[in-house]
């Protein structure tokens, strides 16, 4: 999305921008899971996933996580030779660094989120800047910068706070809706109202944000009919949105199949946004709202043989 918002068009280049991406988030969910292995273990609902039932080892779980990042940064190299420009691969090792960071102390210290969002944000900048030389790049790559590290905040601080909280709570990790007194008593769910002022405000900022290119890149005097479509629909997704986040933050009772539905549901939502907004620039970027969609049935079809029952979420 970086290197689409700087109207880099050649198939070619993104589907190895899309690798690199995607062997960078392999590396960051991953390590992650190997991470917090001990912690997971003592959970029954997570059960199913391939470290904590057995079906992968721990060294083999370092093994993919390392070759995942080697060949991502391999990728990236050929980018850099072939484009004669270095730069960027800096700024992919930026990404890396701050996801890693956060793999190890997520758990640990509230609000360390932060630093996968900038890990999103340095991925994405790394793919802009690929198109240009060094960090000279647009408004609008910063606006995808930005939202990217947006979203990410809040499937990690909202999503991914709900969906563990049960295991969270009880094994005391310091997780920021742990610290803003989320809670599981006899399977009672407890939201405090400064979670929900958090889960509300990272949207609407996020909302707010994905508006200001129509008025700051573009001419807001002379947008198109099919600009004014996007907005309606942006508008229409992001009351899904919230809808979504209501239906999360109002469950009485902790119930984990229907928290994962929510999230994953969301999810998808939100990450239709961007590519959306970007169609103004070429109408193609929209196929980029259904990989989260394809990624998520691939998953469970591998993994569990199911369609759209997220198990290992």
């Amino acid at each position: 999305m970086g290197a689409i918002a700087m109207e880099q068009y050649n198939i070619m280049t993104l589907f190895l921008l899309f690798l690199v991406g995607f062997l960078g988030h392999t590396y960051g969910f991953v390590l992650n899971d190997v991470i917090d292995y001990k912690l997971d273990k003592t959970s029954k609902e997570i059960s199913d996933r391939p470290l904590v039932s057995g079906t992968i080892s721990l060294r083999n779980g370092w093994g993919f996580a390392l070759s995942s990042l080697i060949v991502a940064f391999a990728i990236a190299f050929y980018i850099a030779y072939t484009t004669q420009s270095y730069f960027p691969l800096i700024l992919l090792a930026f990404s890396a660094l701050f996801t890693t960071i956060y793999d190890f102390i997520s758990k640990k210290l509230p609000g360390m989120d932060i630093f996968v969002a900038l890990g999103i944000f340095f991925l994405i900048l790394f793919g802009a800047s690929t198109v240009v030389n060094g960090i000279n790049i647009s408004r609008l790559a910063w606006f995808v910068c930005i939202l990217g590290s947006m979203q990410v905040l809040f499937m990690q601080f909202i999503a991914g706070g709900m969906k563990d909280i049960e295991n969270d709570f009880k094994r005391g990790a310091r997780t920021l809706a742990v610290h803003l007194g989320v809670r599981v008593v006899d399977n009672q769910l407890m939201v405090s109202k400064s979670f929900k002022s958090l889960a509300y405000g990272i949207q609407l900022i996020d909302l707010i944000v994905v508006f200001l290119p129509f008025f700051v890149v573009w001419d807001i005097q002379n947008l198109t009919i099919q600009q004014y479509i996007q907005w309606v629909i942006i508008m229409l997704i992001g009351l899904i949105m919230f809808f979504l986040s209501f239906k999360l933050l109002s469950m009485k009772k902790f119930e984990r199949m229907k928290a994962r539905k929510l999230i994953g549901s969301h999810y998808m939502i939100n990450f239709m946004i961007v590519p959306i907004m970007l169609m103004t620039l070429n109408p193609w970027a929209g196929i980029l709202m259904f990989f989260p969609l394809l990624g998520f049935i691939l998953n469970n079809l591998i993994l569990h043989g199911s369609l759209l029952q997220p198990k290992t979420m």
